[in-house]
């Protein structure tokens, strides 16, 4: 198929500006509108385009005596943990549209209709993916507690608590928990029902919990209710491709179409705890 130079065919001499506009639109939404943009690892180093990237997790200093380096004649080595994260799904959105079609709409009105809706649905891939790999990666948790708080903060203090040689205690704000509306819902009610001056239960958000941000998504696996992550646990690099408009050949049909490439990779998976639903 062979790109459309003018979009004269289209009735539109500002075609490819507008396609350009598009093609920001889609990225600016999907940053907007997604909830793994604002959880993602966005420390990485290389090229997306060479098709991998990586993060790197160094361990803890760890102290000596005075006089241990000199007497060893070097200083300790650092020890590094990284993450190769492969750019390795290959997606595409690609609809054709009849010219008649074009005439019913105008243009401008259904490329911006279908761009909107490509934008969605890559958000809710790119979601799915996020907290699918996260929730693979997690380490389960079985709460003993009955109460919906009680059970949301011992997932907290499980990762709160975590030590290793790459990890020494989380403080709470780098903590996230995300539950499933039903679970979002009951801890919601079990906060109104909490006499508190701070508390607004006219409010569909309450943002924080016992010091940690609390999300709620429709886009965690099946099975899970709660999943609690760090900033930064789960990296997954995007790269949509431009908006294009294409004249299918021998027809008065042309495609409108939407390409990106991604992948998803846990980088702190000690850090990541899940609990079933």
């Amino acid at each position: 198929m062979s790109r459309i130079e003018a979009l004269s065919i289209l009735l539109d001499p500002t075609g490819k500006d507008f396609l350009s506009e598009l093609y920001g639109k889609v990225i600016d939404n999907v940053q907007k509108g997604t909830l793994s943009t604002l959880l993602k690892n966005t420390d990485l180093s290389g090229d997306p385009a060479s098709g991998s990237v990586e993060a790197k997790r160094f361990a803890n200093a760890k102290s000596a005596a005075y006089g241990t380096a000199r007497s060893g004649g070097k200083g300790a080595n650092l020890k590094a943990s990284p993450v190769t994260v492969k750019i390795d799904i290959d997606r595409e959105i690609v609809e054709e549209v009849e010219q008649k079609d074009t005439l019913l709409y105008g243009v401008d009105g259904l490329l911006t209709k279908r761009s909107a809706n490509h934008e969605k649905t890559m958000g809710r891939e790119l979601e799915r993916a996020f907290f699918q790999c996260a929730a693979t990666a997690a380490t389960a948790a079985t709460p003993t507690a009955t109460e919906i708080a009680d059970k949301v903060e011992a997932v907290i203090q499980q990762i709160e608590t975590t030590k290793n040689d790459y990890v020494d205690g989380v403080d709470r704000d780098m903590i996230n928990i995300i539950l499933d509306t039903a679970t979002y819902g009951a801890l919601r009610s079990s906060l109104d029902k909490t006499v508190r001056a701070n508390v607004d239960t006219a409010a569909e958000e309450f943002k924080i919990f016992h010091g940690v941000k609390v999300y709620s998504s429709v886009y965690l696996p099946t099975g899970v209710s709660i999943l609690g992550m760090i900033d930064g646990a789960v990296a997954m690099p995007v790269l949509p491709r431009p908006y294009t408009a294409e004249k299918i050949p021998l027809s008065e049909a042309y495609a409108v179409s939407l390409f990106y490439y991604y992948g998803v990779a846990a980088v702190t998976p000690d850090l990541i705890v899940k609990v079933a639903a």
